[in-house]
C-alpha cells in the first residue's frame, strides 16, 4: 500500500478541503511552503491512512498541521494525539502550529519549518 500511505478513498474530500483552505492554511501555503521557499514539494490536504493532513512533504515524510479553534476541544485534542501517534509510527514527522502563530508570526513559523527540514535532511 505504500505511496506514503495515500488513501484514494479520501481524494474527493481532500480536493474539497483544498478549495476551502482556512486563512491560516492559505497564509502558510503562500508564505512558507512553496517549493522555492523550502526546496521541497509539499502537497496540500494529502490523504494519509484515514486522515487528511494539512500539508505533507513525501520526500521528507514531514506533515505540517495548522490547528484552529476546534483543536482546543477535548475530543479533538484526544483525536489529534491518536492521529499523530499513528502517523509517527509510519515514520512521519508531524509538526503543528496554531492558526494565530501562522497569522501573526509567519517568520518564526517559517524558521521552525526550515529547522525541521534541516534536521530531516541530515542523515542519521
Amino acid at each position: 500500500m505504500n505511496n506514503n500511505y495515500y488513501n484514494k478513498d479520501l481524494k474527493k474530500f481532500a480536493s474539497e478541503n483544498r478549495k476551502e483552505m482556512t486563512k491560516a492554511e492559505a497564509c502558510l501555503w503562500k508564505y512558507a511552503l512553496r517549493a522555492k521557499q523550502t526546496g521541497f514539494t509539499f502537497n496540500r490536504q494529502r490523504p494519509v491512512l484515514n486522515y487528511i493532513t494539512d500539508f505533507m512533504c513525501k520526500e521528507l515524510k514531514l506533515i505540517i498541521e495548522v490547528d484552529g479553534y476546534s483543536h482546543l476541544l477535548e475530543d479533538v485534542i484526544k483525536n489529534d494525539i491518536i492521529r499523530q501517534q499513528k502517523l509517527e509510527e509510519l515514520g512521519f514527522k508531524v509538526i503543528r502550529f496554531k492558526d494565530e502563530e501562522v497569522l501573526t508570526s509567519i517568520k518564526s513559523v517559517r524558521a521552525a519549518i526550515a529547522e525541521t527540514i534541516a534536521q530531516l535532511k541530515t542523515p542519521r
